[in-house]
This record gives structure tokens, C-alpha cells and sequence, in this order.
């Protein structure tokens, strides 16, 4: 297990050396070939599947092109470079030495630490957007818009991108002749006492504060959210509508329905993204724990079992993401059914109203919108905002038609 490439390599190549024998090539166990391969092909076949079809329905649907799906396709696609770029080269490895030559060492290491660096960003950037949208509904108006989520993530990946430009002359490929043949690795070129502080780096900026970071505002959010309940009793509707300036209970009531509805979906949304941000934590542990302790100790923990464990909970938690996202959004896993069908133009039949109906242009936000589940017009009036589909083309298609 020697010839791991990086990042997973500075787990086994930690400041050791390949004792230059002519000795038989070593080789690893069979049930160790035979689980991992098994194993990372299944669990990169699920995410690199799943992450495709997050950026296919957030980009091919216009209800879903909200700011924290802008972030959402970022992580995925930062997902999609881990998988390709660490999991599926260790297949090979597994049972053969490094076959894809000096350019592929440094290019896989290049874009395995960008694709790492950018999900970490990636989940601080919606993380932030989540505690403005819910804790400063006002100003969030005007942050929170998916232009300016576009420009973040363009900034996040040219930083990163030459942030990880380093790697290009750190690593580098190594020949050890053996009596069987040459064995080739993609190690690393520099002494551990230079790349130790590179990893603490990494570990401080891509890992402890983003996650400090999230703990904090999670915990504010969690305060708006959770221990600020919308009252549901009548007798507090009464005490609200004298609050408010004798307003009519029924207005109250319909207010109140409105913001319940409002709350619950910011509740689901900011669930979903608590439960990855958790993931993240727990499944990056193992790596980054043992990355640590094995900048201390000489020689390096490197038992062959916990190592497949610490590649695996890495690529576990690059594949996991869109199954969560089916599990605990609504809107999700029913643009994963709709992309599925392989018929996305449905028709939809004109609604029939037995009652007059009046109608008010209202111009569509939705895309501005820091709730991707509410229109701005929506939360000024207190309650949803019903839309009409009518089978004539309208001569302004930038305007919608709601139910009054």
C-alpha cells in the first residue's frame, strides 16, 4: 500500500522511503484488492451519478436556479473532481503500480486538493447565505441573490485554483527497480519537515474553520428558527390582531399561515444543509486525524485496513451529498423523478374556476429570492401567492399571473 497517490499518499508515504531491494515487488492481499475495488467502484459509481444529476436539474430548471443551489452545484461539481480524480486512479493502483506517468501525477494531485479545497468553501459559502437569509430577511433581499452567489463562486474557484498551483512542485514520481520489474509511485519530492506545515494549512483553513464557522452560525440560525415558535392558538391570533392595530383575525390568521409555511420550508432547507455540513465533519475526521498524528510520529501509522477506511469515508462523503438531497427536499427529489422520466415538457391542463377569479401582475423574483420556496411578494403579504397557467401565450412572459 505504498503506492497511494496524494492526497491519500501522505497517509502512507509520511516521510518513509522505498527500501531499494531486488527483492520481489510487493503486492497487496487479495481481500484487500478485492474490497477495494468493490467498494470504490460503488460508491464512486453512486456519486458521480448523483452529483451529475444535482448540476443537471439546478441548471435545467428554472425554480431550482436559487443562491443556495448556486452553492449546492458548486459542492457537487468540486464532488465530481474528488471522485474522478482520487477514487477511480485508486482502482488501478490497487492492483498495479502508478501507470499514469509524471503529467498524470501532478495533474490528479493538482485537481484531488482543488476538488477537496473547493467543497469546504463551498459549504462555508451557503452556509453564510443561510444565516443571512434567515437571521437578516432584509438585507438578505439584496445579498442573497443569485448573481451575487455566481461572482462568489467564481471568486472561490480562481482562489482555490492558485491556491493549489503548490502542489505542482511538490509531488513527483518515483522508480524502484525490484527483481520482477520497475515499481513507479507518485509521492512526494520534499522532506516532511517542509510539507508538515503545508498540511496544517490545509487542516486549518479547509477544515477547523469552516467548521467552527458553521457550528456558530447553525447555532443562530437554530435560535430563529426553533425557539421563536409562530403562535398557533387562537386566543394568541386574537392578542396579535389587537397588537396589530385592530386588524381582522381572519388576516392574522392567514399572516400567521403564511410565515408557518415560510418557517417550515427555511426549517427543511436549513436541516438538509445542517446533516451535510455533518457529514462533512464526521467523515473527514479519520483523514485528518491521522494526518496530524502521523506528522509527529516516526515511523507512521499505516495499518493497511484503517487506511482503506480513511480513502473510503473521503469518498463516501463526495457521493453522499445527493442522497441527502433526495431524502429531506421535496423540491429535489422531484426534479430527480422529473430528469428521470426523460420527458421534461409535460402539459399541463388549464386550471377551471367555478368562482370569479381577479388577477394581479406581480413581476417574478423568484431568482433573487434568498428563500428559494418563497417570492418576495409572498413574505410581504404573509402567505403564498397561488399561480394560474393559462394555454394562450402572453405577449409579456417576464410577468406572472396569481390568484388574488
Amino acid at each position: 500500500m505504498d503506492n497511494f497517490t496524494a492526497p491519500l499518499g501522505v497517509l502512507m508515504a509520511n516521510g518513509t522511503e522505498i527500501n531499494q531491494t531486488l527483492d520481489n515487488m510487493p503486492q497487496n492481499a487479495l481481500e484487500v484488492q478485492v474490497v477495494t475495488i468493490f467498494l470504490v467502484l460503488l460508491i464512486c459509481g453512486v456519486g458521480i451519478a448523483g452529483n451529475i444529476m444535482v448540476v443537471l436539474v439546478v441548471l435545467r430548471t428554472k425554480h431550482m436556479m436559487t443562491p443556495t443551489n448556486c452553492y449546492l452545484v458548486s459542492l457537487a461539481i468540486a464532488d465530481l473532481i474528488v471522485l474522478l480524480a482520487a477514487g477511480l486512479p485508486n482502482i488501478s493502483e490497487v492492483v498495479a503500480s502508478w501507470v499514469y506517468g509524471y503529467v498524470g501525477c501532478l495533474c490528479i494531485t493538482y485537481l484531488q486538493y482543488l476538488g477537496i479545497n473547493i467543497s469546504a468553501c463551498s459549504i462555508t459559502a451557503f452556509t453564510v447565505e443561510r444565516y443571512i437569509a434567515i437571521c437578516h430577511s432584509i438585507k438578505a433581499q439584496f445579498i442573497c441573490t443569485v448573481s451575487r452567489a455566481k461572482k462568489i463562486i467564481a471568486f472561490v474557484w480562481m482562489f482555490t485554483s492558485v491556491y493549489c498551483v503548490m502542489w505542482f512542485f511538490l509531488v513527483d514520481t518515483k522508480e524502484v527497480k525490484f527483481a520482477d520489474g520497475i515499481q513507479v509511485s507518485c509521492g512526494y519530492r520534499v522532506p516532511r519537515n517542509l510539507y508538515t506545515p503545508i498540511y496544517f494549512l490545509d487542516f486549518t483553513i479547509f477544515y477547523v474553520i469552516p467548521l467552527v464557522l458553521a457550528t456558530v452560525l447553525y447555532g443562530l440560525i437554530a435560535r430563529i428558527l426553533f425557539m421563536n415558535p409562530l403562535p398557533s392558538n387562537p386566543q394568541d391570533l386574537s392578542r396579535m390582531s389587537s397588537k396589530h392595530h385592530g386588524k381582522p383575525y381572519n388576516s392574522i390568521k392567514l399572516s400567521c399561515k403564511g410565515n408557518k409555511n415560510t418557517v417550515s420550508s427555511r426549517k427543511q432547507v436549513t436541516k438538509m444543509l445542517a446533516v451535510v455540513v455533518i457529514l462533512f465533519a464526521l467523515l473527514w475526521m479519520p483523514y485528518r486525524t491521522l494526518v496530524v498524528v502521523n506528522s509527529f510520529m516516526d515511523p507512521a501509522y499505516l495499518n493497511v485496513w484503517f487506511l482503506l477506511f480513511c480513502r473510503l469515508c473521503i469518498y463516501l462523503n463526495s457521493a453522499i451529498n445527493p442522497i441527502i438531497y433526495n431524502l429531506m427536499s421535496q423540491k429535489f427529489r422531484a426534479a430527480f423523478k422529473n430528469l428521470c422520466k426523460c420527458d421534461p415538457k409535460r402539459t399541463e391542463k388549464a386550471t377551471k374556476y367555478n368562482v370569479p377569479v381577479y388577477y394581479s401582475v406581480m413581476k417574478d423574483c423568484s431568482h433573487d429570492s434568498p428563500d428559494h420556496d418563497l417570492t418576495i411578494q409572498e413574505e410581504l403579504n404573509g402567505f403564498p401567492t397561488k399561480k394560474v397557467n393559462f394555454t394562450e401565450k402572453c405577449i409579456d412572459t417576464t410577468n406572472s399571473y396569481s390568484v388574488a
